[in-house]
């Protein structure tokens, strides 16, 4: 392939012998690419910390077909993302959305929607908008993308139109009552979810990010990333975070 070049974001990293790092970094052009940023661990290095986590930038690499890892040449900032490093909360759903990307894509694998949808939820998360309503809709539009939009409109083993009373979520959908003593996995999803799900989906961007949803969104969360979970074949490392996170919260008399 030799050269290349793309606007990619910083979703993964590891230590590689004393001075080096591989880097995993989603990219505009040619999806998800693993590389080795020689000497990026030295205080001298010339990449000078740009290879963090959600870090936005330019990335130059040399692909010379021999290894599944390209030599990284350079990466120029354009956007840090430092505040998502500095506020717990942010820093978790950053990871959960930067996790399912990296977990549920195959290497230069090119996905220009996901890379955007990536962009555009990172951005989110520095501004106003909770984190926890950024990471529902980066689950509701990235099972999309992905090609994983669950069936909310019929039972997805006997095909009976939603909606049902007591719908349980399976692997691929809605699954009706009949059918769930059948069935195993399933959790139930209450009528407002699925209401909630399909509101998010259909609306833009910004609509999505303001649109009122109430308990919902917490029963939301969960069921995404139960969904992505699944879909990667275990728990996904970033909820436990969140979980523990939440556990520490302060209760409404000060004390955790």
């Amino acid at each position: 392939m030799g050269l290349g070049r793309s606007a990619a974001v910083v979703i993964g990293s590891f230590p590689l012998g004393e001075s080096d790092r591989v880097v995993t970094f989603y990219t505009r052009d040619f999806g998800k690419v693993r590389g080795v940023a020689k000497a990026s661990r030295r205080i001298r290095s010339r990449f000078s910390g740009a290879l963090e986590l959600f870090t936005l930038g330019e990335l130059v690499f040399f692909d010379g077909g021999r290894s599944e890892l390209v030599q990284v040449d350079h990466f120029d900032i354009v956007r840090p993302f430092a505040h998502l490093r500095e506020d717990l909360e942010r820093l978790g759903r950053a990871a959960w959305i930067v996790e399912c990307v990296s977990r549920l894509t195959a290497e230069h694998d090119r996905h220009a929607a996901l890379y955007g949808l990536l962009v555009r939820s990172l951005r989110a998360l520095e501004g106003p908008t909770p984190p926890a309503r950024v990471a529902v809709c980066f689950g509701v539009r990235g099972l999309d993308a992905l090609g994983h939009r669950p069936r909310l409109d019929a039972c997805t083993v006997c095909g009976r139109a939603y909606p049902f009373r007591h719908a349980a979520l399976g692997a691929g959908g809605l699954v009706c009552e009949a059918c769930a003593r059948s069935e195993t996995g399933l959790v139930l999803i209450s009528g407002a979810a699925v209401t909630a799900f399909e509101r998010l989906r259909l609306a833009r961007w910004e609509e999505a990010l303001a649109a009122p949803l109430g308990r919902s969104e917490v029963e939301l969360g969960a069921l995404l990333d139960l969904q992505m979970s699944r879909l990667i074949g275990q728990p996904t490392r970033s909820a436990k975070f969140l979980r523990e996170l939440k556990r520490l919260e302060p209760t409404a008399g000060g004390r955790p």
